[in-house]
């Protein structure tokens, strides 16, 4: 048998531009790509009618594609990544696995466990920085630990960052029949329904670059849910690879600094939740782990449907529940009343986020949620209340978005408020200044 490269696709679903993809077409051995539908995350899925797999399974589908047409092999597998490469090893002599590291916490225990295997049948597994600009280690403090202030490590980013950092790697061009093998007995690829699926799509904007307009106005129309092109609506590709994060940062660094910083939240997210896995579970401050939540059901319920009687939180919820998208202002507006006003753990949110957001990072996710609940290595303070009133008022006075989702508001079907603010705010600060005065 001839020896091949397996490139492991995971968080990036593209051929050009692709660090990991790059080194394996270099590695002199004909390559083939690699798509695991991996039932440990999909077996956890609260639905078998999903956008996000919907999703996945087209581009994956593209990708082969694409990989036939320059006269390649695509193999996609459905099962748990061990067992895959179990069978993997057994059918064909691998030389190594490339792919693109991963930072959540089961990634890094699942990759350990290949790496292991395959050392064992005389193999190696190849890790390339993809995602991210910088990762793990690069960008620490002087205390040798990541920063804690997010202003501390956005300046030590920009100071860093090079040209070479965000420039494209060449696996397009690389992309060809003489780097690549076409498999004669390879297993078809499973469909959606062989693994319990149904088809679900929901709308998603093509895989470039956004409009350079939008990208110019961004600082003024990011936090105005109202507006049609309120942000790049780039985030579910950045998700899943299928737009570089690099061709996105090099655009945001020449049109609008305020994109690029958000950019830069995304590599310390990550970055933190690799230094601190836990937090994936558990609040980072241990002054804050044992709040007496209230976990009302009725009102998290409440919460989920949109029927809090604050519009900005409802409509938000309410777009969230039918797109699997919400813009940030929402989610902020969403979140903190969850927490503060519900006294609801936030552990609850992020889950219900989990299954509902198309683009759904748990780095993300987990650290803005922790940031609102002041929980996080980086976080608000936890005595700020937002008032959803105020938030309404200053980020959509006309009612624009409130109309779009909320088409009974105004009249008697609207809820009252499930809570009053003032009520609501100083509960939660006499809560949680509780809670963090008894570990003090």
């Amino acid at each position: 048998m001839t020896k091949i490269v397996l490139f492991w696709h995971r968080r990036d679903l593209r051929q050009h531009d692709n660090a990991g993809l790059t080194a394996a077409l270099q590695s002199g051995l004909p390559v083939v790509p690699l798509f695991i539908y991996d039932r440990e995350i999909l077996d956890l899925l609260p639905s078998r009618r999903d956008a996000r797999v919907t999703f996945i399974y087209d581009e994956v589908e593209r990708l082969a594609r694409q990989t036939e047409q320059a006269g390649g092999t695509f193999l996609a597998e459905y099962g748990r990544p061990l067992a895959v490469f179990e069978a993997l090893l057994g059918r064909y002599e691998v030389a190594a696995v490339y792919t693109n590291e991963d930072y959540e916490p089961y990634a890094a225990v699942r990759d350990a466990a290949v790496a292991e295997l395959l050392a064992r049948h005389g193999a190696g597994l190849h890790s390339f920085k993809d995602q991210v600009i910088f990762a793990k280690n690069e960008l620490l403090g002087k205390s040798g630990k990541p920063a804690k202030v997010f202003g501390a490590y956005s300046k030590a980013w920009l100071a860093a960052v090079q040209d070479e950092h965000l420039a494209p790697y060449p696996s397009q061009e690389l992309y060809r029949e003489a780097n690549l093998v076409r498999l004669p007995e390879a297993a078809p690829r499973p469909t959606l329904e062989q693994m319990n699926f149904v088809r679900h799509e929901q709308q998603v904007p093509a895989a470039e670059l956004p409009d350079e307009e939008l990208v110019r106005n961004y600082h003024n129309t990011r936090d105005k849910p109202g507006l049609i092109n309120s942000s790049t609506r780039r985030s579910v590709h950045l998700r899943f690879g299928t737009l570089s994060v690099r061709e996105l940062m090099r655009q945001a660094r020449a049109l609008n600094p305020k994109l690029l910083n958000e950019l830069i939240w995304r590599d310390y997210f990550m970055m933190l939740l690799w230094h601190y896995p836990f937090t994936a579970t558990e609040s980072y401050d241990p002054r804050l782990r044992n709040v007496p939540y209230r976990n009302n059901e009725a009102e998290f319920q409440a919460w989920c449907e949109g029927r809090t009687g604050y519009p900005l939180v409802d409509a938000g919820m309410r777009e969230l529940n039918q797109t699997g998208y919400m813009p940030n202002r929402a989610r902020i507006a969403a979140a903190g009343f969850l927490v503060k006003h519900l006294l609801i753990d936030w552990r609850w949110g992020d889950r219900y986020f989990a299954d509902k957001l198309l683009d759904y990072d748990m780095a993300q996710n987990v650290g803005n949620w922790q940031w609102m609940a002041g929980t996080g290595v980086v976080a608000a303070p936890w005595f700020r209340v937002y008032s959803p009133q105020s938030q309404q008022e200053q980020y959509d006075p006309s009612f624009a978005y409130v109309w779009q989702w909320i088409p009974e508001f105004g009249t008697c079907e609207y809820p009252k408020p499930i809570v009053d603010h003032k009520f609501a705010r100083e509960r939660a600060i006499a809560t949680f200044r509780a809670a963090y005065q008894a570990r003090e």
